[in-house]
């Protein structure tokens, strides 16, 4: 979970969003390593006298900064198609999950299992329960250490289901169904919120997912049921 004054990444719990730090950092470095460089030329050239009356091109130069930016943005993109075909992986899902995003609420179905579907509303603020715009009257509850596919629509308006935490920001659009997955490799609860502007009360339409071992997801299962 976000906390006050932490502008870092929240702490992963799934592969994919350890992959996404990753690279994020590695991005970073290079955009240090470019704007130090690009800044100290510049600083150099307004405070040196130097002059050269009879330099009129160099092709060697222009080929040396024309090269140098195109193996750099190589080195970017290679590492971000790789995590772009990972995201989009979807391998052998235990169960299926599916969200319908409505004004201002989420609705949940598992669509494995025989009338396990509710409606998720944000529940009033108190100090001693639950966190402030963040909880919900009904969690997600999904096991850990397991492939969980995640199927997306909505009813009204377009909003996005994001999990900082876990890498996933996927949007919902009225009359389509868009499809991710992701791996919970740690028990928890994580906390996410509608990402897409979709009306006067958008901030107020969170998500959140509590993980479990799967001995207690089948007694909540069975319990439920």
């Amino acid at each position: 979970m976000a906390t006050w004054s932490n502008f870092n990444f929240q702490n992963s719990a799934s592969p994919l969003m350890e992959q996404i730090i990753f690279f994020h950092d590695h991005t970073l470095i290079i955009l240090i390593i470019t704007t130090i460089l690009v800044s100290y030329l510049m600083v150099s050239l307004f405070f040196n006298s130097y002059i050269n009356r009879f330099l009129l091109e160099s092709q060697m130069i222009e080929l040396i900064w024309t090269i140098l930016p195109a193996i750099t943005l190589i080195f970017i993109a290679l590492p971000s198609l790789r995590l772009l075909y990972l995201l989009d992986e979807l391998n052998n899902p235990l169960i299926t999950l599916k969200s319908i995003g409505h004004q201002w609420y989420w609705s949940y179905e598992y669509s494995d299992f025989n009338n396990v579907e509710f409606d998720s509303y944000m529940t009033q603020f108190e100090t001693n329960n639950n966190f402030r715009l963040l909880d919900v009257d009904n969690r997600i509850v999904l096991p850990m250490n397991n492939q969980i596919r995640i199927l997306i629509t909505a009813t009204d308006v377009i909003h996005s289901w994001t999990i900082p935490s876990l890498g996933v920001k996927v949007d919902a659009n009225p009359g389509r169904l868009n499809q991710t997955s992701f791996f919970i490799n740690r028990p928890g609860i994580f906390f996410g919120q509608c990402s897409e502007i979709c009306g006067a009360n958008h901030s107020f339409m969170p998500i959140v997912i509590e993980s479990i071992s799967v001995m207690n997801f089948i007694n909540w299962i069975n319990n439920y049921s």
